[in-house]
């Protein structure tokens, strides 16, 4: 049985700006999402009372974690101490867990399945480490699974060229375009674009980073767009602690040796654009502007000057973009963007 949870307003305001537009619950890491890994449990351990346990919202559920349930090893008392436990305490987590999410998901989705055979014109290095669903599309690519597992969903196409290393997940009916380079651990979530370099990174969903350019330990969220040569940056040239603006705590939080960029849903960057280390960009903003930009861009931000992007333009904006992968802006969309914009 799944469990219940409360999605905490402090949890929520942790993982700033990925809980924002979406329950904790819908975040994805590894290949699926939290939700999405609860029912799969669910279906494979239906005798196990998950409910009886006290559980985050924040905590993420794995395989290894049901069969240490399941004998007896997890109590309410040492959950958030168990080994097989991972819980997103800061929005990094997400893609410094990625690695971790991405093994576990790939013995959770497979397990009593058997791959679509690998066309001939692909070359593979342990195969036995990659799952492909029927209704791929792949050609003349190199995929790597000596690294880690590689996940490739249904509706889903693998250009020519494309070199990949595990552990790599690429999501329902996303592209990756011809000479795309990823390194693990890396979710290309579905009805994705992504070309370039790409190298420890959580991709949503329906978002595009389709050109060259360099995205690394980062997260970008939904309905984002990078343009033709974005770069960020992962690790200071001091190559000392990294240092992240925490918006609703307002402080600088120590995010590690590494960390790229944090992308809040709806948010887009202008062709060149050059991500400081660390940067946070909140939802809804348009990014461009000369030089790095600074390490934080709030909600709502039309360029790096601290100029508020118009409401109507805003949400007009989003509605075209959704438009071009046959999506809608909801009600409920609309509602939340505007109590978060007239809450600035």
């Amino acid at each position: 049985m799944i469990p219940h949870f409360e999605d905490e307003r402090i949890t929520r305001e942790k993982l700033y700006p990925f809980a924002l537009l979406r329950e904790v619950l819908d975040i994805r890491i590894g290949i699926l999402t939290i939700r999405e890994k609860w029912a799969r449990l669910n279906e494979l351990f239906p005798h196990l009372n998950f409910h009886l346990l006290k559980i985050p919202s924040n905590l993420v559920p794995s395989l290894s974690f049901a069969d240490a349930f399941e004998k007896g090893e997890i109590t309410t008392e040492n959950l958030l101490q168990h080994p097989s436990v991972r819980v997103l305490d800061h929005p990094w987590h997400i893609f410094e867990y990625n690695d971790w999410a991405l093994r576990e998901d790939f013995e959770l989705l497979t397990r009593g399945r058997y791959s679509h055979p690998i066309p001939e014109t692909v070359q593979t290095i342990k195969s036995t480490s990659i799952f492909l669903e029927e209704g791929a599309t792949i050609g003349h690519c190199i995929l790597n699974a000596s690294t880690g597992p590689i996940y490739i969903a249904k509706g889903s196409e693998i250009m020519e060229g494309t070199v990949i290393r595990g552990p790599f997940a690429l999501c329902e009916g996303s592209v990756l375009k011809m000479g795309a380079r990823i390194y693990g651990a890396t979710t290309v979530g579905p009805y994705s674009v992504v070309g370039g370099e790409v190298k420890n990174s959580v991709i949503f969903g329906f978002s595009n980073k389709a050109h060259d350019g360099y995205l690394g330990d980062s997260v970008i969220a939904e309905w984002c767009n990078l343009g033709a040569g974005t770069s960020n940056s992962n690790i200071r040239n001091t190559a000392s602690t990294v240092k992240l603006w925490h918006q609703p705590f307002e402080q600088m939080l120590d995010a590690g040796l590494k960390c790229g960029l944090l992308m809040g849903d709806f948010s887009r960057s202008a062709i060149n654009t050059s991500f400081n280390t660390a940067t946070v960009v909140g939802i809804a903003s348009n990014v461009f502007g000369e030089g790095l930009t600074p390490k934080y861009i709030p909600d709502f931000s039309w360029g790096i000057s601290g100029i508020k992007y118009e409401y109507d333009k805003a949400i007009q904006d989003i509605r075209n973009w959704k438009k071009l992968k046959n999506k809608e802006l909801s009600e409920k969309e609309i509602q939340i963007l505007k109590t978060i914009f007239e809450g600035k």
